[in-house]
């Protein structure tokens, strides 16, 4: 209602270059926003020599601990630590988010969740585990099997090229991955898969087409719901908009 046909897709997201490149900017400076709250936070706890860390950190079955699978991704054990996480956490964070930032928001709540829990339930030891790494892995699911889920070519092709250059990062997603939390990287990817199904894009379901009494108008308005109903129009939209059609 009140929106135009080439503005919007079939599951309710913008297709409008203008909306994409709104959606994009909020999305960087998200993620910018977030690298700064986790710099300033690694000032404080490296200046208190990571009290933070061993405080806030998930100890598997601690109870005490279980709130802070929500504080443990703003934490980190040294400088280096960090610094390896945040090009990864920048880059796959934005390409998460550039679709919408309401939606990154929930997958962000859902990924620390699910690797949080992984790494409580599941870890041995009383180590406390900080982090943003289950974040960049559940980013990395997310954006590349989120496009195959909306039925999106831009987003399926992205899925691809992320997959194909960045698939040595499921080596330390795998058991008895020495020095990391395996299981912490492992819960975060479970959670960006089902955070791709569950934040998947709702298309409506067609109802059966009007009728009419003229035959023209009859006829014109068989032909437009046959080619909403063509699983392929999704495809000639997105390639329309590339300027590929």
């Amino acid at each position: 209602m009140g929106g135009r046909p080439d503005q919007e897709r079939a599951g309710g997201g913008p297709v409008d270059p203008e909306q994409m490149i709104a959606e994009a900017r909020k999305a960087f400076f998200v993620m910018f926003g977030f690298l700064v709250v986790v710099w300033l936070v690694q000032l404080a706890n490296s200046a208190d020599h990571y009290a933070l860390s061993r405080d806030h950190g998930v100890v598997p079955g601690d109870l005490a601990t279980l709130p802070d699978i929500l504080s443990a991704p703003f934490l980190h054990w040294s400088w280096a630590h960090i610094e390896s996480n945040s090009g990864p956490l920048f880059v796959f964070g934005f390409l998460a988010a550039y679709r919408g930032v309401v939606r990154f928001l929930g997958l962000s709540l859902l990924v620390a969740v699910t690797s949080g829990l992984m790494v409580w339930f599941f870890e041995r030891g009383g180590v406390d585990t900080v982090g943003a790494s289950g974040l960049i892995f559940g980013y990395f699911g997310y954006v590349v099997v989120r496009g195959i889920f909306d039925r999106h070519l831009i987003d399926t092709l992205i899925g691809i090229v992320m997959a194909a250059s960045f698939a040595y990062l499921l080596t330390v997603a795998v058991p008895g991955t020495p020095g990391v939390s395996w299981l912490g990287h492992l819960g975060g990817l479970i959670g960006g898969l089902l955070g791709a199904w569950l934040f998947r894009d709702r298309r409506p379901r067609s109802g059966p087409p009007a009728r009419s009494g003229g035959a023209t108008g009859g006829t014109s308005r068989r032909a437009a719901q046959t080619a909403a109903d063509n699983p392929r129009a999704d495809l000639h939209k997105e390639l329309g908009d590339l300027g590929l059609l």
